[in-house]
């Protein structure tokens, strides 16, 4: 795979650099390069306890981006997933111990366990007080004599940073530290492994399955699951924690493995909020890339038990972007609708012929959906077909509280559902055309008619003319054939489908914005939206 790299070798340093020239001016590095990669904060009072912390690089922010006021006083970062050198780790030590001494926090993996312990012995040996602690906070491998360190480890920098900074002795730091480690749990879940810079991609996992416990390097899991949904997918990883843990309030960390889209954490968040785990959660830290593996397409999930004062610790300011905050896990609150927009509901009527036909609509469209977002992913953003199956499901579910009887009502009715349940200019437009088409109705138009002055109301709006590439070109003919029976519709509406695959250029929509020789022989998906629809109706 492509990736913004220059050269292998130095992605790990150049990155640091972009770090710190983003920094403000609030960190820096020793003049080690290339061996020594080691990020300090800058004006650093060593009568304090100074934190440090590292480990292989690819987990960005941590470990560099979580050095600063209230965190860590220095980071040691080795190549990509790969232990840092006992003398960069010394150096690091060196550059930020006085008199109070230092603590190490170091994940539980064996190249940072011998050389940050190695380091710590050298350190002694110059006289300096230093403490290592050991973070392995992985559950997923019960089997394994040594769990891994992974994003929990965060939960340590914090506690243990703020307590530094308040000027809390060393001793109490570092027991502090153990505390929080003793009660962190974490498990994370991957849907595909990392892509390690100048390596070749390991696909391990299969489509149609996410792997459970793969640790931040790309190791593998505890095992392949099938994947099903996002609900699913989180109710495994907390099923596997909740075993772990006992009643008391918990704080939760979110972390994205790197690869996973902010959407999609969001979406999680809102499923780990509602999960059988939520009882027990008090607060969260999250959701946000905090402890990656690359571009890991994952999630973790840490658990750790909540003190007061430990969660005084945790919610303590600190001005680091990469550290999100300690919020309460709160309930979702709603405002109810501005004064004119909530909207006057018309009486429903049932009319089971009506019901009939606009289901059959409902379900044309609904079956089309991946075949429609096939052809607008060449043309567009992909989601032409999930737009109208969204509203078309929309539609379905309200089917008895149309006024199916009365069509003229009918027509608005749907307009106005719409205009509630369809994004993007879609919806608008459709939302446009049947509270147009109402409004001809109403004058006694007939539905021919009606619809004409739908889409001419339509078009008027939203600009788009026959010959434009849009929806339009299937639509406006199936509109001059219907009186001839839909069969004739479907005819013409497919034949203004086809020819939009000859037109090179959109004049409306926003396919206007894309090159022409990706439209060129692909029918435009509005149109085949209709014509699919017509067609359908013919059977």
């Amino acid at each position: 795979m492509t990736q913004f790299i220059n050269a292998r070798e130095n992605i790990v340093t150049e990155a640091i650099d972009g770090l710190l020239m983003t920094s403000g001016g609030t960190l820096e590095r020793l003049d080690g390069y290339p061996h020594i990669r080691v990020v300090t904060r800058t004006g650093w009072d060593r009568s304090r306890v100074a934190l440090v912390s590292g480990g292989g690089s690819g987990h960005e922010p941590a470990h560099a981006g979580f050095v600063g006021e209230g965190m860590l006083t220095a980071a040691v970062c080795g190549d990509i997933f790969a232990s840092p050198s006992v003398d960069a780790v010394l150096a690091g030590i060196l550059a930020v111990t006085g008199p109070a001494g230092c603590l190490l926090i170091v994940k539980n993996y064996t190249g940072d366990r011998l050389n940050f312990g190695l380091a710590a012995e050298r350190a002694r040996a110059f006289g300096l007080s230093v403490s290592m602690v050991i973070v392995d906070d992985d559950i997923a491998l019960p089997d394994l004599p040594q769990a891994r360190g992974v994003a929990g480890t965060l939960f340590v920098h914090k506690i243990a940073g703020a307590l530094a900074e308040q000027g809390a002795d060393l001793a109490t730091v570092t027991e502090a530290a153990t505390r929080v480690i003793e009660g962190t749990k974490s498990i994370g879940m991957s849907l595909d492994t990392c892509t390690v810079p100048g390596a070749a991609k390991e696909d391990r996992i299969p489509a149609g399955k996410a792997e459970l416990g793969l640790g931040i390097h790309g190791e593998a899991g505890v095992e392949q699951i099938p994947f099903e949904s996002a609900a699913q997918a989180l109710g495994e990883a907390t099923k596997k924690l909740a075993a772990t843990m006992d009643d008391a309030p918990h704080v939760v960390l979110l972390n994205n493995l790197g690869g996973t889209t902010v959407l999609e954490m969001s979406l999680l968040a809102q499923e780990l909020a509602n999960s059988a785990l939520a009882p027990r959660l008090a607060h969260i830290v999250g959701p946000a890339s905090m402890m990656t593996s690359l571009d890991m397409r994952g999630f973790s999930i840490s658990v750790c038990p909540l003190s007061p004062a430990d969660l005084a610790l945790l919610e303590s300011p600190v001005p680091l972007p990469a550290w999100p905050g300690c919020r309460p896990l709160s309930a979702v609150t709603t405002r109810a609708l501005p004064d004119g927009l909530t909207p006057i509901k018309p009486l429903a009527s049932p009319h089971p012929q009506t019901a009939a036909f606009l289901v059959k609509c409902c379900d044309i469209l609904i079956a089309a959906e991946k075949d429609l977002n096939a052809l607008d992913a060449k043309s567009g953003d992909g989601d032409t077909g999930s737009t109208l199956a969204g509203a078309a499901r929309a539609l379905k579910d309200a089917m008895d509280r149309l006024p199916l009887a009365d069509h003229t009502q009918l027509y608005r009715a749907i307009g106005q559902e719409l205009s509630q349940t369809m994004g993007g200019s879609s919806g608008v437009l459709l939302a446009i055309f049947f509270a147009a088409a109402g409004d001809a109705a109403a004058s006694g138009q007939s539905l021919v008619n009606a619809m004409r002055a739908g889409m001419a109301r339509m078009q008027e709006i939203g600009g788009a003319r026959p010959g434009d590439r849009t929806m339009i070109d299937a639509l406006s003919p199936a509109l001059d054939a219907l009186e001839q029976g839909i069969p004739a519709a479907a005819a013409a509406a497919r034949e203004g489908a086809e020819h939009t695959a000859t037109l090179e250029r959109a004049q409306a929509g926003r396919a206007a914005y894309v090159n022409p020789e990706q439209l060129r022989g692909h029918v435009d998906p509005g149109a085949e939206a209709i014509a699919r629809l017509f067609e359908g109706l013919t059977t």
